[in-house]
């Protein structure tokens, strides 16, 4: 007799058609609220259609069908990104300069927008080089492409389909994950499943991936780019992939296969996986070769650490284990409870996820010209200031959404009465303390580094330089930050001996690389100027972190509102008897904070701009001298207030106004006024349609229709008879009050009841 041991259970891990596709259902508006389908009763209702449309805790309380919603909306989500760089590439193929630009990158601007001649709309068209007339853009697409390694429109065409058709695929899986083959709870709930498939498969296997590409197609085509070759006359990409000999010609190394790494002689591969640092001279950006070499470790890092957690085998870490062992001697429970908490209320997981992709997005825009990973990008000096903004402000936006899925998880996730002594629930008891502590912070920080601003306005004004605050005169010298840099360029031969050079020039050791007589990049040196501003972005920043913390850490309750969480997550002032009680909702905090989150980004641009225009960016002649845009002039300037608004601001802005005589000035004047006419446009219709709705009173107090006829008074809703209140007797101190005739068959709204 065969014992056979027993078959391991198959987990079913969805549900089959669980719901049915209805158009009609999706046709009808507020289909997804029982409140919000009955139709409007004010305007109220077009608010609360917009607000609750994605707010699938209003729809249902069912986890699973929340989770089944956020799941299939991602896939949305993702149709969108495929469809807008499909937009993008199409643009590029289709309405761009991409292969002039790629012929002569330091004289041909690139441009990838033609405003096509109606009613004159071409004057917008500027020439940007090479004979091409179309509007500059600063997206930095083409550089990424030359660093990618496309070399033809024709390319572009393809990749653009290609997205397209990605689009409509996640399309179709958004759909098909929700109505045809949903996802139970328990498979959005296995978070070590998770963690193996995007740490290994998205990151690790992505990562691993791309330097594949870079090996074979990027890198020897950018080589043949930089020696000056005819893109046309460059083989193409799947000649390089196919063919080991046309590589080998480029990196003997390659005529040995995979030899050498199944041998451990990893070194043979250094001729295309380097350690170089600093930045090719010929392309102002990291070297290709350091690249590829980073995405092939990452992605053995990220391959390992998709093996670590304990899935279908039984062995490796369990994320409750490590939480629950998460604990010090001064922190009670630790972070005992967090893993249920995290695999029962997405908008806490959200949270997180979204603080540390903001944080991260924001050190992507410092990398971007410290560090400028693609070919002619450093000394685009347009897109460079771009794309700094627009990684600065992402971040920024994560950041405060950070805290807005804090709040909302506090309001309708948090159990109170199941949590007890572990971290969140110490951090809540010592609210006061935390709350009070940020606000001395910001009282100090705000006082003391206008302070020194103001102290220099007014020696300045007096004619004292000798005791301004500055690198002449009192030296505040920001010794801690010049600390860091010096640590890091002498990093090479120290704490990183493979490395020829430090990982950016930005550190202060080394030359300026200048391609094309513009800088790419050099030294940043750091002064009393930056140590002021500093101060400036600590003060604004730890003003966002007040109001976006206290949000969430009064969420639930305050002295002044202690039922505030019954109020939800956003509400208006709580009635007139609770004064005081305006712009407390855990709501109110993210719009205090986002308000504060555009100065701290504000500052930190105008930082940026003027420094990198003062200390960096500029022409350098054939005798070596450089020549700064603003002739370095941000370390005197900017000690002052006035310094700022005269030196930067104002000196800025005689190019704005200079500017209504450029091909793009049209812009410049139209923008301006759109909005104000769409605003004029919705301040009319609203004011006619409340002035009608004043006039013809459609529904009595409480929203309550009575057929034929609508009252001021509850108390004599029953007097309201079809012929209204004159045929029936009124009760002592009531009156009829003649408005005129009936407005229709369901409401005499014009004739109502009245109390004298």
């Amino acid at each position: 007799m065969i014992i056979r041991s027993p078959e391991p259970e198959v987990k079913i891990l969805v549900d089959m058609d669980p719901v049915k596709t209805s158009f009609e259902e999706w046709a009808k508006p507020g289909h997804f609220s029982r409140t919000i389908a009955k139709g409007p009763d004010t305007t109220t209702w077009i608010w609360n259609l917009h607000a609750d449309a994605h707010d699938f805790d209003s729809h249902t309380s069912d986890l699973e069908e929340i989770s089944r919603k956020v799941f299939s909306a991602h896939f949305g989500q993702l149709s969108i990104i495929f469809l807008w760089l499909s937009g993008m590439y199409f643009h590029g193929a289709r309405f761009s300069n991409y292969e002039a630009w790629l012929s002569d990158p330091t004289h041909i601007g690139p441009s990838a927008q033609v405003v096509w001649p109606i009613v004159g709309q071409e004057i917008l068209n500027g020439d940007v080089g090479g004979g091409f007339r179309g509007i500059q853009i600063t997206s930095g697409f083409f550089q990424i492409w030359r660093a990618s390694g496309i070399t033809s429109e024709l390319q572009l065409y393809c990749t653009a389909i290609g997205a397209l058709v990605f689009a409509a695929l996640m399309l179709f899986a958004g759909w098909f994950h929700y109505h045809k083959a949903a996802p139970k709870l328990a498979w959005f709930q296995d978070v070590e499943s998770m963690l193996n498939h995007h740490l290994a498969g998205l990151l690790g296997l992505g990562s691993l991936s791309w330097a594949g590409h870079q090996v074979h197609v990027s890198l020897p085509i950018n080589q043949f780019l930089n020696a000056g070759v005819d893109p046309k006359e460059i083989p193409l990409p799947h000649e390089f992939i196919l063919n080991r000999d046309l590589l080998a010609q480029l990196y003997p190394s390659f005529a040995e296969g995979a030899t050498p790494f199944f041998t451990l002689n990893w070194s043979k591969y250094a001729e295309f996986l380097t350690f170089r640092g600093g930045l090719d001279p010929v392309t102002g950006g990291l070297w290709l070769t350091d690249i590829a070499h980073h995405h092939l470790a990452i992605a053995i890092l990220f391959l390992i650490a998709g093996h670590m957690y304990r899935t279908n085998w039984g062995i490796g870490h369990g994320i409750k284990d490590i939480l629950e062992a998460h604990k010090g001697p001064f922190t009670g429970q630790g972070h005992k409870g967090l893993y249920e908490i995290l695999t029962t209320s997405w908008h806490a997981q959200l949270s997180i996820n979204l603080a540390m992709l903001g944080s991260l997005t924001i050190v992507v825009a410092h990398h971007m010209y410290s560090m400028p990973p693609y070919p002619y990008l450093a000394t685009d000096y347009g897109t460079q200031l771009s794309l700094f903004t627009h990684h600065m402000w992402i971040g920024g936006f994560l950041i405060v959404g950070a805290a807005a899925h804090a709040a909302i998880f506090m309001v309708r996730d948090y159990d109170p009465t199941t949590r007890y002594n572990d971290l969140l629930d110490r951090v809540l008891r010592h609210r006061d303390a935390i709350i009070s502590h940020l606000n001395w912070v910001c009282i100090f920080l705000g006082f003391h580094s206008f302070g020194l601003y103001i102290h220099n306005d007014t020696m300045s004004a007096l004619g004292r330089p000798q005791d301004m605050f500055s690198d002449t005169a009192i030296q505040l010298q920001p010794v801690f930050a010049q600390w860091i840099q010096n640590t890091h360029a002498l990093a090479p031969g120290a704490t990183a001996p493979g490395a020829t050079t430090s990982t950016s020039l930005t550190w202060g050791v080394g030359d300026l690389v200048a391609v094309g007589g513009k800088v790419a990049l050099l030294p940043i040196p750091l002064g009393t100027a930056d140590f002021l501003v500093h101060h400036i972005h600590a003060f604004t920043i730890h003003v966002t972190v007040l109001i976006l913390l206290k949000g969430v850490l009064f969420a639930r309750s305050s002295r002044l509102i202690p039922d505030k969480a019954n109020l939800g997550f956003r509400f208006p002032c709580d009635g007139p008897g609770r004064g005081g009680t305006c712009q407390v909702s855990a709501w109110d905090h993210v719009f205090l904070g986002l308000f504060w989150m555009y100065n701290s980004i504000s500052v930190v641009i105008f930082h940026f701009s003027w420094k990198m225009q003062s200390d960096v960016w500029g022409s350098i002649s054939d005798q070596g001298v450089v020549t700064h845009i603003t002739g370095g002039n941000f370390a005197q300037s900017s000690i002052t207030i006035n310094g700022w608004l005269r030196d930067f601001l104002w000196a800025q802005a005689s190019q704005v106004i200079q500017s209504y005589g450029s091909s793009l000035s049209a812009y410049g004047l139209f923008f301006p006024r759109c909005p104000f006419c769409m605003g004029f446009k919705f301040n009319v219709s609203i004011q006619r349609a409340w002035l009608l709705a004043r006039t013809y009173r459609i529904h009595c107090l409480g929203s309550k229709k009575i057929k034929g006829c609508s009252c001021y008074s509850a108390k004599s809703l029953e007097h309201c008879t079809g012929t209204c209140c004159r045929s029936n007797s009124l009760p002592s101190g009531w009156n009829c009050h003649n408005m005129g005739v009936l407005l229709s068959k369901n409401y005499c709204s014009r004739i109502m009841a009245r109390r004298i």
